[in-house]
């Protein structure tokens, strides 16, 4: 029985950390992931987030959102999200809908 608990408790520690963000604590240049600024825990591909448009500019910073559902939200009210997980706003490329 004592074995069957650890095993279990071994099972749930390596699916954890599996299931951890890989990106946390890299550079914003350097992430490639990152957690929906309105569905917290979501996590987006910054590349593909950036090719289908799916982020907004808020004062200096960028957030990504998981679905189409999520950017009106986030700009129907900016403030509500603005300590939501979020990268600066790069300096070269397309910037998304900017709001200040």
């Amino acid at each position: 029985m004592n074995k069957g608990i650890l095993l279990a408790a071994a099972t749930l520690l390596v699916a954890s950390t599996a299931l951890a963000s890989p990106d946390k604590g890299k550079k914003p240049s350097q992430r490639t992931t990152i957690s929906c600024a309105v569905m917290k825990g979501d996590m987006v591909n910054i590349k593909e987030a950036t090719a289908r448009k799916m982020y907004a500019d808020y004062k200096g910073n960028r957030y990504f959102f998981c679905c189409p559902g999520c950017k009106p939200k986030f700009e129907k009210n900016p403030e509500a999200y603005a300590k939501s997980d979020h990268i600066p706003t790069p300096k070269t490329g397309k910037p998304g809908r900017a709001r200040s």
